[in-house]
């Protein structure tokens, strides 16, 4: 994870500036927090939502059905993961 924006995200800080009521701290902010949302790995993903959606209620069979439902949708989409590939990310 970035610690701090690289020249390469100043133009984009640069952006959110200009675009938007951020100031350039809380700009460069949002731009780490965004970055680090997906740098979150299939596997890390899988096993956060798992949690989340286990805490609203919902039982096993509805979790991995929309976690499948919601992975392709992904910045960077992962291979296509069964449900018995869900279930093994999660319970080893």
């Amino acid at each position: 994870m970035l610690d701090a924006p690289t020249p390469v995200h100043e133009d984009l800080i640069d952006h959110l500036v200009r675009t938007t009521p951020l100031q350039r701290g809380e700009a460069a902010r949002v731009i780490l927090d965004v970055l680090s949302y997906f740098d979150e790995t299939a596997p890390e993903f899988v096993r956060r939502r798992h949690r989340e959606l286990q805490a609203k209620g919902l039982n096993n069979p509805e979790i991995f059905e929309r976690i499948e439902a919601e992975l392709p949708h992904r910045a960077v989409a992962p291979p296509p993961l069964s449900l018995r590939q869900l279930r093994r990310i999660v319970y080893g």
